[in-house]
């Protein structure tokens, strides 16, 4: 999934904000539906505003069970 990091105030843990558009059954309207994830970043090399791509992994604490693959764009 690929999403924006929102918080990096943990130590090899960052917050992202993954957004996708559902269509209303009965209306027929796209709503934008939102998803925070607690993902690993091994090196702390993300940065609040980068985008980013994570994958689902084994759970490695409560509630964190993706990892951060790779960083697509960075913050400017």
């Amino acid at each position: 999934m690929i999403g924006t990091v929102v918080s990096d105030k943990m130590n090899k843990t960052v917050i992202v904000l993954v957004e996708r558009l559902v269509k209303h059954r009965l209306y027929k309207k796209y709503i934008r539906k939102r998803a925070r994830f607690a993902a690993h970043d091994e090196n702390n090399a993300s940065r609040v505003g980068d985008k980013v791509l994570i994958t689902q992994s084994r759970p490695l604490s409560k509630t964190k069970k993706w990892r951060v693959s790779k960083i697509i764009e960075k913050a400017i």
